[in-house]
């Protein structure tokens, strides 16, 4: 039998990656623009695109956690998600970047609430609370370390495309 602690840890840790993920590229919109010779508008597309493919994807990634099987659809986004954010970085076009953006928030968008149903059917009723407390201390952390990582990204990166 696999141990629960570890299981709510390494799904949590998808979960963390995907915030992260959201607050890191506001800090590098400058970055971006500058980089891809696009305004700051059209820079904000990168957030916006992802933001919305993310909120497209949420309501319906019980749908497809039915389909595939909860498991197999968690470990589909954790790898498309991962691949997403290589050929982000590996963009050299802006519209290239909104691309990958776009599919990135597509497959984040399952992160969250699989993590959510996996410790939920890990951990028995009277462990959940603790269970969940990994999951939100995850939640709080992300966003505050995003600008700052954001921000030792875009000052140490060299390509266009880090974010």
């Amino acid at each position: 039998m696999s141990n629960p602690w570890l299981i709510a840890v390494a799904v949590t840790l998808a979960a963390f990656m995907e915030v992260l993920d959201t607050t890191i590229v506001n800090v590098a919109l400058p970055h971006i623009s500058g980089a891809m010779s696009a305004s700051y508008d059209e820079a904000t597309w990168t957030l916006t695109a992802y933001l919305v493919a993310n909120g497209i994807v949420l309501p319906i990634s019980a749908f497809f956690s039915k389909l595939l099987g909860r498991k197999r659809y968690f470990l589909i986004c954790i790898a498309a998600f991962t691949v997403c954010s290589l050929l982000r970085g590996l963009a050299t076009d802006l519209w290239q970047l909104i691309v990958f953006r776009v599919l990135q928030g597509f497959f984040g968008g399952g992160l969250q609430p699989n993590q959510q149903s996996i410790i939920l059917n890990t951990f028995p009723p009277e462990q959940r609370g603790r269970a969940f407390s990994i999951s939100a201390i995850a939640i709080v952390v992300a966003p505050v370390v995003g600008p700052a990582l954001g921000g030792w990204i875009t000052e140490t990166s060299r390509g266009a495309g880090c974010s």
